[in-house]
């Protein structure tokens, strides 16, 4: 790969080992610190739903002692790397006997398709917009309408998903409120059932795409600007090339770098979900798989799923720094 060196790949691998590293005993520490015990709110809810809960402290001991709570925090700390390292999640605390990586296995493909489909339509809408807002050739109705475009993005996506819900849901009786398909519907891959999925997730990801297009297209409109000045814009104008293929290829491709970056973590992030957006429609999604999980002081659950995250996240950042050289030829990290 042109511009890379061996020393430079082996330096940013061990960082991103490092990053998943501290990460991961920032996770272990910071569920310990908050107050309550998992173990005994989990026995909390089942004396709730059933009434009485025979011998409760000798269940909470044995409890602590099939998850290993009972133990030193060094030797729960080591226990946990060793876990995190073989990929063995263990089980979920509050909804046992559950294996953890089912259960993240099975919310994990409705927020990849939902928040991938979503980001990826915000990413191209917005920087479409930005481009067209900075670019001095833009028609002046598309310029004086493209601004309107930015009205949603000031308003919180959480705000956002309720006002759809209450007119498109409730008022309108459009689209479904909840859920990421119809119960009354056999998954498969049949057409109906695919139709109940798409109808489910439209509010959702428009909450999404409307709210952060806005950001996207204040980020493209910037580098836009910068771009316009430059020597090489000049020397293609001079050199009588089409306004088109100096928008496209010269301006928008080297305002885009900036972007790219950005939605590299954007897409490492899906794997976290969006967890408002998916508590507020019942989406069974990883954000309200991790709701549910620090509402219960599930950590194992909520380990696992952000080790899930912090892997993901360091993954796309590594991923798009060794891929710089060939996205832009002037970048270079080969020593003088």
């Amino acid at each position: 790969m042109r511009g890379l060196t061996k020393e430079y790949v082996l330096r940013r691998g061990g960082l991103f080992f490092l990053t998943i590293l501290i990460s991961m005993t920032i996770l272990f520490i910071i569920p310990r610190l908050a107050p309550g015990d998992p173990v005994a709110s989990m026995v909390s809810r089942m004396t709730a739903q059933g009434g009485f809960v025979e011998n409760s402290d000798q269940l909470i001991a044995a409890w602590r002692a099939k998850f290993g709570l009972d133990k030193p925090l060094i030797v729960q700390y080591l226990s946990y790397l060793k876990n995190m390292v073989t990929l063995n999640f263990g089980y979920s605390l509050a909804y046992f006997p559950a294996p953890v990586h089912s259960m993240v296995r099975d919310a994990l493909p409705w927020t990849i398709g939902l928040l991938s489909v979503a980001t990826l339509i915000s990413f191209i809408t917005g920087n479409i917009i930005g481009a067209f807002m900075a670019w001095r050739k833009t028609p002046g109705v598309l310029r004086a309408l493209l601004p309107f475009t930015l009205t949603f993005t000031s308003i919180p996506p959480f705000m956002l998903s309720i006002l759809l819900l209450y007119i498109f849901s409730f008022g309108l009786n459009w689209l479904p409120f909840s859920g990421g398909y119809d119960l009354s519907i056999m998954p498969a891959l049949s057409i109906p059932f695919i139709k109940s999925i798409i109808s489910h997730s439209i509010l959702p990801a428009l909450s999404i795409v409307v709210c952060s297009m806005g950001s996207w297209a204040l980020g493209m409109r910037g580098m836009m600007i910068t771009t316009a000045g430059e020597d090489y814009v000049t020397l293609a104008e001079a050199k009588g090339l089409s306004s088109a293929r100096i928008f496209f290829r010269y301006e928008m491709r080297n305002a885009i770098l900036p972007q790219l970056t950005a939605l590299a973590l954007s897409l490492g992030s899906l794997a976290g979900g969006s967890v408002i957006i998916e508590y507020i429609f019942s989406y069974p999604g990883i954000g309200y798989l991790m709701y549910t999980a620090v509402t219960n002081n599930d950590y194992t659950l909520l380990q696992g799923i952000m080790f899930m995250l912090t892997t993901s996240v360091s993954l796309g950042v590594l991923i798009i720094d060794l891929l710089y050289p060939v996205i832009d030829p002037r970048i270079s990290y080969q020593g003088k």
